[in-house]
């Protein structure tokens, strides 16, 4: 997949993940790794931008039989914020999808 596609939606599917359920940074990185090519280390900066913008915060949990985790979870200005750009995303790509499939009818 061409890497801008990529950089202009990783954040939002981390705000997707987060939005499901609280999740220590390599679980992100991890489960995001699964469904798209991202190199190592791609989620950390996202995470770390997102708290700076209060859009999540942290905690730590302790992990049986192993250090305690940092844990992020999507603040209320997170929430807000992803589903803002959900729907904008949503938008967009119906509106390509729009576009790409009267490219189609035109060259028929």
């Amino acid at each position: 997949m061409n890497n801008q596609y990529k950089k202009g939606v990783i954040e939002l599917c981390v705000l997707s993940l987060l939005g499901r359920r609280d999740c220590y940074g390599y679980d992100v990185s991890e489960y995001l790794s699964e469904l798209i090519d991202i190199a190592d280390g791609t989620v950390y900066p996202i995470l770390r931008k997102l708290k700076s913008d209060g859009l999540v915060t942290t905690y730590l949990s302790e992990a049986s039989g192993g250090p305690p985790r940092k844990y992020y979870k999507l603040t209320d200005l997170g929430k807000e914020e992803y589903l803002a750009a959900k729907s904008e995303w949503l938008d967009f790509i119906h509106t390509v999808e729009r576009l790409l499939k009267e490219d189609s009818n035109e060259q028929n």
